[in-house]
């Protein structure tokens, strides 16, 4: 079958498809991204500080000075950059701008601007030609400070703007004469008045001084002063102190000046004719005397005799002691309501003291007790204690000590060995203790004292000991000057009383 178009169907199929500009576009698309990589990796990153304020850039620019007009960020001629405008991106990583802080100085009538880098106030003032003279007042934007302060910059101030000018205004000193009850002195004063300015300068004035001129007068220069002073007094009087002024020449002419009354003893501090002189503290006493009678109790002794007819340990109050009285009239001397002396005027014994007077026995009786397991002991005497129990571990020592376990007589603490007070119970000594067993007395301790035994044990068998029990003292007993027949009479035994 013929093709019905032979010219269409002759051309090949490629050139029948192919458009330029459907090219173009696809060759731009292509080439655009390969461009921005390269320009974005001819960037440098750049540390940028202004002031105070840092912040990371990207730029292309060759110099420093490329960068900042790049970044807007205007310059004057007394700002600093580090490092120079004209120094190579390629050598750097950073760039730091100081920018001059701009001043307006009010000084002698003239206003002067300028740019500085100065750190205080007093190097700009000096930068800037002007000179302080000693106590010239400095203010800062209305704020007073002194030359050495420094100069604060902003803060957060955008670096692509200008700094705010700083006013500075210069109050210069004008130098008075003042002569202070005769010492003469040169103040420099800025304020307004002559009272401002004596104040200013440390004078306190009092209304009783004098002051020429007035006080309320606007300074001038080459002016003199003349301050005449009435004199401080402190005054202490019936309970309250004050500062007063006064031109009396004497204590008495003061107190008559006050208005206060000396009676019967009182007296001041200093005389009554002493001159007054600057901060002289004066003292009225008020002077009261008073008798008193006071007793005081005269202790009653005590003494012990023995009697052969009462058993050892029996005791009796033979006779009553009484305390005796003492008197005396004190003269007793206030001054201000302290007091400050007493005198014995009188003493005298109102009632002598009568002497307490206890029997004890001194008799020795043997007993016998038969024991729960049938042995019969013979005893002396019988001893209600409070009974404890230890061991050597107990007994603060330690293993490795040499006398670990060795009691004050010698022998082993072990069970069958007893501590003792020697003043209740002779060391040594044969006792029975009922629920422990025949012992020795054969040890002594810090804390057994009085009518306290403590009762050894093996660490194997101890047994806790806290109750009270009577203790048997066996035969034979001690020599009679060996025995201690008043024992003493602690601790004592808590009897519960029941309802």
């Amino acid at each position: 079958m013929r093709d019905p178009n032979p010219k269409l169907s002759s051309r090949p199929l490629s050139h029948r498809r192919f458009d330029p500009h459907a090219l173009l576009i696809l060759l731009t698309l292509m080439v655009l991204p390969a461009l921005g990589w390269t320009y974005y990796r001819a960037l440098k990153p750049i540390t940028l500080t202004v002031d105070q304020q840092s912040l990371t850039i990207l730029s292309n620019q060759m110099t420093v000075a490329g960068v900042l007009n790049d970044q807007a960020i205007p310059l004057a001629p007394e700002d600093i950059v580090t490092p120079s405008l004209d120094t190579s991106l390629a050598q750097i990583n950073s760039i730091r701008v100081r920018r001059a802080l701009p001043l307006e100085i009010s000084a002698d009538g003239d206003v002067i601007s300028r740019r500085t880098q100065a750190q205080t106030i007093g190097d700009a003032l000096r930068d800037a030609g002007v000179l302080l003279k000693p106590s010239d007042r400095i203010t800062l934007n209305d704020a007073a400070l002194h030359a050495n302060d420094p100069l604060a910059r902003p803060a957060n101030a955008n670096p692509r703007n200008s700094l705010p000018t700083q006013r500075v205004a210069i109050q210069r000193a004008i130098p008075i004469l003042v002569d202070d009850n005769g010492a003469r002195a040169t103040i420099n004063a800025t304020a307004s008045t002559l009272g401002d300015a004596l104040r200013d300068a440390g004078y306190v004035l009092y209304l009783g001084d004098a002051v020429t001129p007035d006080l309320g007068m606007p300074l001038a220069p080459g002016w003199q002063v003349f301050i005449r002073r009435s004199k401080p007094v402190t005054l202490s009087v019936d309970g309250r102190t004050y500062l007063t002024r006064t031109r009396a020449e004497n204590i008495r002419d003061l107190l008559r000046d006050e208005e206060i009354i000396l009676r019967d003893k009182d007296y001041s501090e200093p005389k009554l004719d002493q001159p007054i002189r600057d901060s002289l503290a004066v003292t009225i006493m008020r002077v009261r005397e008073q008798v008193v009678t006071e007793s005081e109790s005269i202790p009653y002794d005590t003494v012990y005799q023995g009697d052969a007819a009462m058993e050892i340990d029996e005791r009796l109050l033979a006779q009553v002691g009484v305390e005796g009285v003492k008197k005396r009239n004190i003269l007793m001397r206030f001054e201000n309501g302290k007091e400050v002396r007493r005198t014995i005027e009188r003493e005298w014994i109102d009632a002598a003291p009568t002497t307490q007077i206890f029997t004890y026995g001194t008799k020795v009786v043997r007993r016998e007790l038969t024991l729960p397991n049938g042995q019969v002991i013979s005893y002396w005497r019988k001893i209600r204690m409070l009974a404890t129990s230890y061991t050597a571990a107990t007994s603060g020592k330690t293993r490795a000590h040499p006398a670990y376990g060795i009691t004050a007589s010698g022998m082993i603490a072990t069970i069958g060995i007893v501590a003792i007070d020697p003043r209740v119970i002779n060391l040594r000594s044969r006792v029975y203790v009922p629920g422990y067993g025949l012992a020795i007395a054969g040890d002594t301790g810090g804390g057994i004292k009085g009518k306290r035994i403590d009762l050894a044990y093996d660490e194997w068998n101890l047994v806790l000991w806290l109750k009270w029990v009577d203790i048997y003292v066996l035969d034979p007993p001690p020599a009679p000057d060996q025995i201690d027949y008043i024992i003493p009479d602690t601790p004592r035994e808590r009897v519960s009383s029941s309802r």
